[in-house]
């Protein structure tokens, strides 16, 4: 396993894209509409900023801005077998928040683990 990225909500996705290109140098690798949201992946050599704009009322980035406003959301890391990974994890009986992998940005299967059982972080598998 390897980290894979760091999602950021926001709620202006190509205005941090331009932000972080004039700060940090990198540029857009990826950029899609998927569910609900603006995703914006920004290389930075060995792993992504994944840029979450709710583009739709009432999903999860949303949400978390409505209550945190912008951020770190979660944490990606790639794994070559989620589905081995996802059994690994509930072998320590961590809670998932989702039970199987499912559909995620730039074609990927995703799972996610939940914070409660994760030191506060939204953890995400990534299988490329």
């Amino acid at each position: 396993m390897q980290f894979d990225h760091a999602g950021v909500a926001t709620d202006d996705a190509m205005g941090m894209a331009e932000l972080y290109g004039d700060l940090f140098g990198l540029e857009v690798a990826h950029e899609e509409e998927f569910d609900g949201m603006h995703v914006v992946f920004l290389d930075v050599g060995n792993g992504y900023f994944e840029l979450l704009e709710p583009i739709e009322e009432g999903g999860a980035i949303a949400r978390f801005l409505a209550n945190r406003g912008p951020g770190i959301h979660h944490v990606g890391l790639a794994t070559e077998d989620i589905d081995a990974a996802l059994e690994r994890v509930r072998e320590y009986d961590v809670r998932l928040v989702d039970e199987e992998p499912r559909p995620g940005a730039w074609g990927h299967q995703v799972a996610f683990l939940h914070p409660k059982d994760t030191g506060g972080v939204l953890v995400e598998f990534v299988q490329h």
